[in-house]
């Protein structure tokens, strides 16, 4: 199993770059999707060029702009996963 570190920015660019071309690609600007999801346009160019937003205006968006399950299905998919009880099985790579 290979583990792969990633920066908060790495993260944070990829949500932006997402939410970005989810707005293009329903033919939205800033001030419509600003309309739409109460999250004013100004922040929504700010978290396009610097990935920088609130948690709860991340959902906004993310809920105006795709299915909000979706991303409510990762932390599902993390309860369910198998979690090592010992350290035998983490080196046994076992879980």
């Amino acid at each position: 199993m290979k583990y792969q570190l990633l920066a908060e920015q790495d993260v944070q660019s990829a949500f932006a770059d997402y939410l970005r071309a989810a707005r293009e690609q329903a033919k939205l600007s800033r001030a419509a999707l600003a309309e739409k999801s109460t999250v004013p346009a100004s922040t929504i160019k700010k978290f396009e060029l610097t990935g920088q937003i609130s948690f709860r205006q991340l959902l906004l968006l993310w809920q105006t702009l795709d299915d909000l399950k979706r991303l409510y299905t990762l932390t599902q998919a993390q309860q369910r996963s198998v979690t090592p009880s010992s350290i035998e099985e983490v080196l046994k790579d076992e879980f």
